[in-house]
């Protein structure tokens, strides 16, 4: 990896620049969670809703303390079982907390990356705000090539390679009994039950929904590239200019169409799902479609529940 100069995208970020950097889920656009104007730059640039919270990144646990006075038992467990990691955890916020980072709301969504790049950043910034580094709505990016060119190269961005999970980190508030779930990715409900010997709810929400969300990813629609996203099934007949994602081993007739076979891989297809959508969208497919999960498939495998969210957040109404 080429060397990173972390003292000069340190000086960016405190004179009130964007810096986009890389974690284990998708690549960040990061400002310091202390600068108004660098936060409202966010919001602008991606064009993201004011009301859609953003969630601040750390890099030592004692940074928390710098956003509340609290830390309920069962947010401590979770840390210690999942920290530095792909979960988000919500705290009760204290009052000098930013409204721009929190909507408005009592509480904070805080997340500890376990990416050296990130990490490394953090310690030289202090914590940052970090939605996913895309234009919103738009499929997240897992690759600084995808950062490059939403912005056109006008923002900064640290390669660090390409993202080694490929989804948005799991959201849990911890504040709530039960502990819920808000936004579902690579550590499951079950992981957390076995790890640490409580089982969250998995809260479900849609669209057209009103209400203030505690989490991104939870009320907008998300993740879509411009080509319409189709589950495969009998009721659309995909064009020969269409990408076919295949999930298991089933045989499909090409017809001419681009199709991705991941045999069984769900982390893969988990890694690179987003990619795809953008090539689809290089490439001018008419449409993107994926070959449904079965409950079997879902049970037995945790990451695809966050990854069904993801394709149900993008998919074509």
């Amino acid at each position: 990896m080429v060397s990173i100069n972390y003292k000069s995208y340190g000086e960016l970020i405190r004179q009130g620049n964007l810096v986009a950097f890389p974690t284990e889920t998708v690549y960040g656009l990061g400002a310091s969670a202390w600068n108004p104007a660098a936060i409202n730059e966010i919001f602008r640039v991606k064009g993201r809703p004011s009301d859609n919270p953003l969630i601040v990144h750390i890099s030592k646990v004692d940074m928390i303390y710098e956003f509340t006075n609290y830390i309920p038992p069962r947010a401590k467990l979770l840390m210690q079982k999942f920290w530095p990691g792909p979960l988000t955890i919500i705290f009760k916020k204290k009052n000098t907390v930013l409204d721009s980072v929190t909507a408005g709301l009592d509480t904070v969504a805080l997340r500890m990356p376990d990416h050296p790049v990130a990490l490394e950043l953090i310690n030289h910034t202090g914590p940052l705000v970090a939605p996913s580094a895309n234009i919103s709505g738009k499929p997240s990016p897992t690759k600084s090539e995808h950062v490059v060119k939403d912005y056109n190269g006008k923002i900064p961005v640290i390669d660090g390679g390409d993202c080694k999970i490929g989804l948005e980190s799991t959201v849990i508030n911890a504040t709530t009994t039960p502990a819920v779930i808000l936004r579902p990715g690579f550590i499951s409900a079950g992981e957390i039950e076995q790890k640490c010997g409580f089982l969250p709810v998995v809260k479900k929400t849609s669209d057209k929904d009103n209400f203030t969300p505690q989490s991104p990813g939870t009320k907008y629609s998300h993740y879509a590239p411009d080509a319409p996203v189709y589950w495969l099934d009998q009721t659309k007949k995909p064009t020969s200019n269409s990408l076919i994602l295949l999930h298991s081993a089933i045989q499909l007739k090409d017809g001419g169409m681009t199709i991705l076979k991941f045999d069984g891989d769900y982390s893969r297809f988990a890694r690179e799902l987003y990619d795809w959508f953008r090539k689809a969208d290089i490439e001018k497919k008419d449409a993107v479609y994926i070959e449904p999960f079965t409950k079997t498939q879902l049970m037995n495998n945790s990451i695809l529940e966050a990854v069904k969210n993801r394709i149900e957040k993008a998919i074509s109404n």
